[in-house]
């Protein structure tokens, strides 16, 4: 092999005030599954989010949401998105996999507490988040 190219492990840093609202929209949404975008920075595998989108014409249901990507405008700074499972488990599904857009894929369990939340890469590898 002539490139090695070295692994980034990547680490998510959340704001408190994001959290609270990825929170409080969560459980607005419920039952249906509510599905965010994630504004921020990343810098040698540190990820830190510092805000939030709803994305245009987004539709849920119980155990599904999303959104057209085509309708969203350019922005350097989206960095993943967030959605909830009402069901309870954070575990990602392989249509939350094929559907990856960033770096980071944020799901939030019911009930919707601040250790209810998990991060996920592309591969569905967990990433570890702290609350700055």
């Amino acid at each position: 092999m002539l490139f090695k190219k070295k692994k980034i492990e990547r680490r998510v840093s959340l704001e408190k005030k994001v959290l609270d609202s990825i929170l409080s929209y969560c459980q607005m949404r419920h039952p249906n599954e509510g599905i965010l975008i994630l504004k921020g920075k990343s810098k040698q595998g540190n990820i830190m989010i510092d805000g939030l989108v709803i994305p245009p014409f987004n539709y849920s249901g119980p155990t599904f949401a999303g959104f057209p990507h085509s309708f969203l405008p350019f922005d350097m700074s989206y960095v993943g998105t967030v959605h909830s499972h009402s069901s309870g488990s954070a575990e990602p599904s392989v249509t939350d996999l094929h559907n990856f857009f960033g770096l980071v894929s944020i799901i939030v369990q019911s009930p919707y507490g601040d250790n209810d939340v998990f991060a996920w890469d592309s591969s569905g590898n967990p990433v570890p988040v702290s609350i700055v």
